[in-house]
């Protein structure tokens, strides 16, 4: 174990315990000084003597007195940060951030920075003094976020706003009025863009006591994108309200809205569609945006992930003139793109297809689409009940909800219609048990169920990037593979990091499918009451392919990596 510096110094003999002792009184008085500045200060040892031994002891480099700062991982790490653990980003040499840093035994510092950027981190140790002048340098030179060297010069000169307390009255008028000015529309703006421009599905605008951040969600990870000034958070939180068309008076309760914007992002006009919801918290209310961008939803369903076979059931399923097909998974696992994915091969001219959605996250031509308000009584039960009488040939229920809602839906699909639906289960085999324990009869459910689809998205690999991983037989065999599969020699990937994923190593998502069967042996094991253990085990033997053996499967084929399957499913 490292010794600390103060007994390194005495070690070497650089100072004599006296001194120490003194030193550490002196820190004591002087609250959040490090025992390295107090030594400088007392004039016992220099900067340069610090970072020296410091470098020896932990066997690190120090920082070069020419060292230069890429203006590009400042946006990794916000300056709150850097300041609060006395760190400054320097550059990015493929999986790794190196930093310059006073202390490198602080490693709770490199393993906050290793989980807020996803690299690996190397340090070089630098006096404080040096680091701290290199932070103000460098983070009061660059702006928040890209392309915004104008728009921060603007916010410094010319936006008078002050942050409130949220108990402190504040004026309609001047929300509006801050909300109005050119740079927080500035800002806003290049919010919304940088999110398509990235591929972000979300954006998240989060107040803290003592710092403001921008969250974009790629690839299924948050990433901090900008860190704006305190003073802007009311302003930019009233201008995305009122964009969204919501009471920005309103700030006790969550509030729910949209914004549907026409912008050139790149050369090309296009039509973005924002879901927008507000959360009040305690330094202030949070804004989470889901971009619904119709350029990212795949319409082929041989190219959302599925495997060959299981594609050839969940496509014979949907063609069926009549039953239920569901489709389950968390949030944001790609449910509504396999749904719209079939919808769009089953809408044809001669077909009557409606759609109860909440919300309706994509517009499709031909396609019925309602959506649900539920403040005025119009929910899924409602328009469920509502579209068997306008001769439907196709319904797509955006979620069953609550026995209600199932039982229409049941009804529906034993009396002609092919029903689509989603539900929130673990997986394909536990939906059966998620519907009895809604109250349906089990003689209900396995007359009307035709197939489950179960899902998760997981990180491709990038494929500029890629290279083999040598993994112990044992490894291979915990993950699932078959020691057949092993012996005949295995290979999996990943990405080593570059700048066409900007280090990641990941580049985009791809769906893992569990598709279940409804077969006749299925049937009367629901019949008898059997529990999902007992379903999936038969599901298998017809020859399902579970969501972990869809993993496998992806993994040696390149596509992803052994880390994203075992973090988004199981080994059953």
């Amino acid at each position: 174990m490292s010794q600390r510096l103060g007994d390194l110094l005495v070690r070497e003999r650089v100072v004599t315990p006296q001194q120490l002792a003194e030193a550490i009184k002196m820190q004591a008085g002087m609250p959040g000084s490090r025992l390295g500045s107090v030594l400088v200060k007392m004039g016992l040892v220099t900067d340069d003597e610090v970072t020296g031994h410091l470098a020896r002891q932990y066997n690190v480099p120090t920082l070069e007195k020419d060292y230069e700062v890429d203006p590009q991982v400042l946006k990794l790490v916000p300056y709150e940060t850097a300041k609060r653990h006395l760190i400054l980003p320097l550059r990015r040499e493929g999986a790794a951030l190196k930093i310059g840093m006073a202390d490198p035994s602080n490693v709770f510092a490199m393993d906050e920075l290793k989980f807020m950027t996803g690299l690996n981190i190397e340090p070089l140790v630098a006096s404080e003094s040096a680091i701290a002048e290199g932070i103000e340098r460098a983070y009061n030179t660059q702006p928040d976020g890209e392309n915004l060297e104008d728009v921060m010069a603007s916010f410094d000169e010319g936006a008078d706003i002050e942050m409130r307390d949220e108990d402190t009255e504040t004026s309609l008028g001047d929300l509006e009025k801050a909300a109005e000015e050119a740079p927080i529309v500035r800002l806003a703006n290049v919010i919304l863009t940088e999110a398509v421009k990235r591929k972000a599905s979300d954006i998240h605008l989060e107040p803290y006591e003592k710092e403001y951040r921008v969250r974009f969600r790629i690839d299924g990870i948050l990433q901090t994108m900008m860190t704006p000034p305190m003073k802007l958070r009311d302003a930019l939180t009233s201008r995305l309200k009122i964009m969204a068309r919501l009471d920005i008076s309103e700030k006790r309760l969550p509030q729910d809205g949209r914004i549907m914007l026409r912008m050139v992002v790149d050369g090309r006009r296009r039509v973005l569609d924002y879901r927008v919801s507000t959360l009040p918290t305690l330094w202030g209310e949070k804004i989470v945006l889901r971009l619904l961008d119709k350029e990212q939803l795949r319409l082929d369903m041989t190219q959302l992930g599925f495997e060959p076979e299981s594609l050839e059931r969940f496509t014979r399923a949907i063609f069926q003139p009549y039953g239920m097909v569901l489709v389950t998974g968390p949030t944001g696992s790609g449910k509504t793109n396999t749904l719209y994915s079939a919808i769009s091969q089953l809408n044809k001219p001669d077909t009557n297809i409606m759609t109860a959605e909440d919300p309706v996250e994509f517009q499709i031509p031909g396609v019925n689409q309602v959506q649900m308000k539920e403040q005025i009584g119009l929910n899924f039960a409602t328009a469920l009940r509502s579209f068997l009488r306008q001769d439907p040939n196709i319904v797509l229920v955006g979620e069953i909800r609550d026995f209600e809602t199932a039982e229409i839906a049941i009804k529906a699909a034993l009396t002609g219609h092919l029903v689509l639906s989603t539900l929130h289960t673990n997986g394909a085999p536990e939906t059966i048990s998620r519907l009895m324990n809604m109250g349906i009869e089990p003689f209900l459910v396995a007359t009307s169920v035709h197939l489950i689809v179960a899902q998760r998205l997981v990180r491709r690999i990038c494929q500029d990037c890629i290279q083999k991983v040598d993994l112990p037989q044992k490894a291979l065999l915990d993950a699932g593979y078959t020691p057949e599969e092993v012996r005949s020699g295995v290979k999996v990937f990943k990405g080593s990091g570059c700048d066409k994923c900007g280090g990641k190593g990941y580049k985009g998502r791809t769906a893992l499918y569990e598709v279940m069967d409804i077969d006749d042996e299925i049937r009367e094991l629901i019949l008898v009451g059997a529990s999902a253990p007992e379903l999936k085990k038969k599901a298998v033997e017809s020859g399902m392919i579970t969501l972990r053996r869809s993993g496998l499967i992806k993994a040696k084929n390149g596509v992803t990596t052994l880390e994203e399957v075992a973090r988004e499913t199981v080994n059953a």
